[in-house]
């Protein structure tokens, strides 16, 4: 029976579950695919996923190139053998229903299953990094989804509302994640800080009301820039609007309302002559500004010469 799982699924997914056929010979007893996806995560959380490569792997290793390919067919099983390896997060107990459906919190269930994404990935920035190519396959990915379903159990949700439900929280976390961890890596990076007062005022003479009527305020008060300033968790603050509209959803099937598919929103259209009003309001602008500065100047020159 392994043999014929091993013919149908992909090499990565098969050797993610062991029924692959593992090499009989090889040049060391050393080397296997759990040694090989070690050290390229050992790689990729030292120097990010581009560092990792066959060669580079196979010399951290002390092995020849061609030696890894006894045991993986190409990077991209190692990509996704990486990948799954990383998604093995410590599970909950299974006591859902310990005390009945009625004592059990779904919603601080998916806050827990949500903030596992997080946690991945900021152990392993790397990890959204890897393109997602299809639905997941592989015993760890696998694990983690049981579980989120599991925190729905009790819900009067359809199977298909449970994974949709799960897509939604599973894309909102990874889509914060991705932003939480590009922020970190602008902050470590050299060049003038977000924030501070100077460059809240630099930033208010772009953001000005006329055009930005909304923002502006926000950025003349220092809001916008200072992320930080506030109490509020951007993250928590959104996963609990999701599990709000979650949980009235979730009400209105108990109720009996039924299941009505909502067709996918258009794209807005927009026509020739609004792009191209839309790109001479932004050469104006930018003339505008070129204009400001230029009379700053002017009138530092002129203090400066009449302080002399």
């Amino acid at each position: 029976m392994a043999d014929d799982v091993e013919d149908v699924l992909p090499r990565a997914v098969a050797l993610s579950w062991g029924v692959a056929e593992r090499p009989q010979r090889g040049p060391k007893r050393e080397l296997s695919v759990e040694r090989i996806v070690d050290t390229a995560i050992e790689l990729a959380d030292a120097e990010g996923l581009g560092a990792v490569s066959m060669s580079r792997i196979a010399s951290e290793l002390g092995f020849t190139t061609m030696s890894l390919y006894r045991y993986v067919t190409s990077k991209d099983d190692v990509l996704a053998l990486m990948q799954d390896a990383v998604c093995a997060v410590p599970i909950p107990p299974d006591d859902a229903l310990a005390g009945g459906a009625a004592d059990h919190d779904w919603r601080e269930g998916l806050r827990r299953w949500s903030m596992a994404t997080i946690d991945v990935m900021r152990e392993h920035p790397w990890f959204p990094d890897i393109p997602i190519s299809g639905i997941p396959l592989m015993p760890n990915n696998l694990a983690v989804l049981d579980w989120g379903l599991r925190e729905m159990r009790t819900l009067p949700l359809t199977d298909a509302e449970k994974m949709s439900t799960a897509l939604l929280l599973s894309s909102y976390a990874r889509a914060v994640g991705v932003v939480e961890r590009d922020v970190s890596r602008s902050r470590q990076a050299d060049g003038p800080p977000a924030n501070g007062e100077a460059f809240t005022a630099a930033l208010a003479e772009l953001v000005t009301p006329e055009r930005f009527p909304d923002l502006a305020p926000l950025v003349a008060s220092g809001t916008y820039a200072d992320a930080e300033g506030d109490d509020l968790d951007d993250f928590a603050f959104g996963l609990e609007r999701i599990l709000d509209g979650i949980e009235r959803y979730v009400a209105a099937r108990a109720e009996g309302a039924p299941l009505a598919p909502v067709p996918r929103p258009e794209s807005a259209p927009r026509d020739k002559a609004v792009r191209e009003a839309a790109k001479a309001r932004r050469e104006a602008e930018s003339k505008l500004r070129e204009a400001r500065k230029r009379e700053r100047e002017a009138i530092a020159r002129a203090a400066d010469r009449a302080a002399r």
